[in-house]
């Protein structure tokens, strides 16, 4: 069982959006939101993803649904324009890297797009490090054996932390990437918390102002 979102809200607004794409030319792709079981779909997931959630207990793994969606609107600003999903349900998994002595400590870090990951001041106690920084691109791929704009908490490697702002449990349902750019996760919040080694962590990021 399933069902349909229109991108947009409505199928006039994505007519008037390929007519858009067309005259820029640049070529539409999905334009509607199909939520489907994540457990039923692993070619949506990165292989990672795909495991971990096979490794879920099966209630859980039925709390989590997939869709797909046009790649070169993962990034969460433009898929939430263009798809009609607010940022304050959007989750973005950032991948912060913190080093004390020549020891370098990993973690996946959760927090809604509506506000700034505290990496000098939360982020960087936790992880006990003198400093804490973004990792880079190359090594957050591939580390995670997943795509850049859709590294998501599920499926990381097993020797990352997983701390995640407690704004993000407390949702009924957010979005987060499924470790591929043409693909979304949706889950309740409480799922996410759930997974193993989460740490839910109060201001471990700032509402924008």
């Amino acid at each position: 069982m399933f069902w349909t979102l229109t991108r947009g809200g409505g199928a006039r607004r994505a007519r008037a959006d390929r007519r858009r794409q067309q005259g820029t030319g640049r070529v539409s792709g999905v334009s509607a939101l199909t939520f489907l079981p994540a457990a039923e779909n692993p070619h949506l997931l990165a292989a990672p993803v795909a495991a971990a959630l096979a490794e879920l207990d099966t209630a859980t793994a039925a709390r989590i649904e997939v869709a797909a969606v046009d790649p070169a609107l993962a990034d969460t600003a433009a898929f939430c324009e263009a798809y009609g999903q607010g940022l304050d349900i959007s989750a973005n998994c950032l991948v912060v890297q913190g080093t004390r002595g020549g020891v370098t400590h990993t973690a996946a870090c959760l927090a809604l797009a509506t506000t700034r990951l505290d990496v000098n001041g939360a982020v960087r106690r936790l992880l006990d490090a003198r400093k804490a920084t973004f990792a880079s691109m190359d090594d957050a791929v591939s580390q995670t054996s997943m795509e850049y704009g859709g590294i998501t908490p599920l499926g990381r490697p097993a020797e990352w932390r997983l701390l995640i702002d407690a704004r993000v449990a407390a949702l009924p349902r957010v979005i987060v990437g499924a470790g591929i750019r043409g693909a979304k996760l949706f889950l309740p919040g409480e799922v996410l918390a759930s997974l193993p080694g989460a740490e839910v962590v109060e201001d471990l990021a700032k509402p924008v102002a």
